[in-house]
């Protein structure tokens, strides 16, 4: 099984920063940040495949930056800027295929996920 394990959430006040981590084990095509708010399905934030091309949902674009290394199986996300709508749980996942086009809209495509760190921003 695929373990993947998240870290760097808190509490920051708005404009602040926080980096994200998540460790996955194996070699997986595709990795991706999802948020989540209570009562609301997975948004997806950010996705990047292994070649290193990367995409955003444009609520973040410009403020998130998504990175991985391949070589240590990690996986990051740099959250610049932020704002009280950014306040969510955030989740890492990945797949073995491509994210293709229609990542955001599809977490049920992704098989594997981390258990979530929180991310509050007021």
């Amino acid at each position: 099984d695929v373990q993947l394990v998240e870290s760097g959430g808190g509490s920051v006040q708005a404009g602040g920063h926080l980096r994200l981590s998540c460790t996955v084990s194996g070699d997986n095509y595709c990795t991706a940040w999802f948020r989540q708010t209570p009562g609301k399905g997975r948004e997806g934030v950010a996705a990047i495949d292994h070649d290193g091309s990367a995409d955003y949902t444009d609520s973040v674009k410009g403020r998130f930056t998504i990175s991985r290394d391949n070589a240590k199986h990690t996986l990051f996300l740099q959250m610049n800027s932020l704002k009280p709508e950014d306040t969510a749980m955030y989740y890492c996942a990945a797949k073995a295929w491509s994210c293709g086009a229609l990542w955001r809209s599809r977490p049920t495509t992704f098989p594997d996920w981390g258990q979530g760190t929180q991310v509050t921003v007021s």
